[in-house]
């Protein structure tokens, strides 16, 4: 537990660290106009790709084939946004107890179907910087990540991508990074979300993170979102994996949990 405790003392520092440089660097994040939600959105900036329909359905990536997980989706939408809305947050990061548990699943489903809600657009951030893999699922491969915006001053249009879906951008990350944790609790990160918040206050942004109970990453990243939905996987997630989770997130807000791998039809 003094790990745990350490990363969030450094994270919370970062914090404090971050909020002086808010303004210093401004990029565009990819669209004409975000307040212009309700119809086709005319994307700028922001890379268009086609997404392999047969690898997101391998994967088990909403494409409107499925009714029952599509209004699964749905249910979840509604319960996330009535949430997020009545204490005016805007920033939500999925995680899990272990790996395996189904979060990044759970985070790209979840985008989708909010993305579809005609009122707010919705970006997604792959950070799972230790076993980044949004763009897998959409089958294609990124030149270049997020990371790379905030070591290399990447410019961050050519890191956003569009996947076909209206209203939805990715921020995707192309490969591993070992020192994660500190990058996720650095000044640079709280003030990429910082943006992310200010500039578009109708947009949701999601963060996949890692597993809470194999890094201090989503530990790290607790001061810098207004809150976390906690993915258990029926079956697999035990009971004291999941009281260890909460344990160690204590000091976060969890807007609530998600179980996932249940049957289907019981939605019908």
């Amino acid at each position: 537990m003094e790990r745990i405790k350490t990363a969030l003392e450094k994270a919370s520092a970062n914090r404090a660290a971050g909020s002086e440089h808010l303004s210093r660097r401004s990029q565009s994040m990819g669209t004409s106009d975000s307040s212009a939600v309700q119809g086709p959105i005319l994307y700028l900036q922001t890379r268009i790709i086609q997404p392999n329909q047969r690898t997101m359905q391998d994967h088990r990536i909403l494409t409107g084939s499925d009714p029952v997980s599509v209004n699964a989706y749905k249910v979840l939408r509604t319960q996330v946004l009535q949430r997020l809305e009545t204490r005016d947050w805007q920033t939500l990061g999925i995680t899990s107890p272990t790996s395996g548990d189904g979060k990044t699943v759970t985070a790209i489903n979840l985008a989708i179907s909010l993305a579809r809600e005609l009122h707010r657009t919705v970006l997604l951030v792959d950070a799972d910087l230790r076993s980044p893999e949004i763009h897998n699922y959409f089958g294609f491969s990124p030149e270049y990540g997020f990371v790379d915006y905030l070591r290399h001053s990447q410019p961050l249009e050519d890191v956003l991508v569009n996947p076909g879906i209206d209203r939805l951008v990715l921020l995707p990350n192309h490969r591993p990074i070992e020192n994660s944790s500190e990058i996720l609790a650095s000044p640079a990160m709280g003030e990429l979300v910082a943006q992310f918040k200010a500039r578009y206050p109708s947009r949701l942004v999601l963060f996949d993170l890692p597993a809470v109970l194999t890094s201090d990453d989503a530990l790290s990243f607790i001061p810098f979102i207004d809150a976390f939905l906690m993915v258990l996987r029926n079956g697999k997630t035990s009971r004291g994996e999941t009281e260890q989770a909460f344990e160690v997130m204590k000091d976060a807000n969890i807007l609530g949990t998600v179980l996932n791998g249940c049957d289907t039809k019981s939605y019908a």
